[in-house]
């Protein structure tokens, strides 16, 4: 089976659907969706999102300095969708979409209470790439909800929340666990313990 070579774009999927909410004071919350999202440093634990210049969110974030990233699931997919599509310039989007507002615990901008787990971020720098530019941002603290963290082990389950991801154009739900990372190197601990005695 041959390949069919197709011009350079964006065709990394899926990634996270994210609503950020962002704003200083509450008569200026706002959210947007966004799936350029992701992880680029653990030690400090850092994080990047990418917004146009002409998205609504985009002043508020360069101008306060800060964001929260709030995770997605399945029963949020068209609050999601929704503050995705519509404009904070013309929209409340925590009244339209009946989304709660809580206080975050280091940053201004608020959490989104629905969400099971709110990543509270400061803006470290802001790289112009082309159509979009990027927040790189540190992640200052992490907000969960109680119930998904696991009573004997003390885990967060993130695997319960039913989480939401987006591939080209389209929303879906996380499918099914097939290993944890490196499940498919693992060596027999018992095997390994040998060897190294020998």
């Amino acid at each position: 089976m041959g390949k069919v070579n197709w011009k350079p774009g964006t065709m990394i999927y899926p990634l996270p659907a994210v609503m950020v909410s962002c704003g200083n004071e509450e008569d200026g919350f706002n959210i947007i969706t966004v799936s350029w999202t992701g992880t680029v440093c653990t030690d400090p634990a850092m994080c990047y999102i990418s917004v146009r210049p002409e998205r609504y969110s985009y002043g508020i974030i360069k101008n306060s300095g800060e964001f929260v990233i709030n995770l997605t699931t399945k029963k949020l997919a068209f609050q999601t969708d929704w503050c995705g599509v519509r404009s904070g310039a013309e929209y409340d989007k925590f009244r339209e979409t009946r989304l709660t507002p809580v206080p975050a615990s280091i940053v201004w901008a608020p959490l989104i209470d629905e969400s099971p787990l709110n990543i509270e971020c400061k803006v470290k720098q802001i790289i112009e790439l082309g159509s979009h530019h990027m927040f790189l941002s540190e992640v200052v603290a992490i907000d969960v909800n109680e119930e998904l963290i696991d009573a004997g082990s003390g885990i967060f389950r993130i695997d319960k929340a039913n989480m939401l991801c987006y591939s080209h154009g389209k929303y879906y739900d996380i499918g099914k666990f097939i290993g944890r990372f490196g499940f498919s190197v693992k060596k027999d601990r018992k095997e390994y313990k040998q060897k190294k005695n020998k």
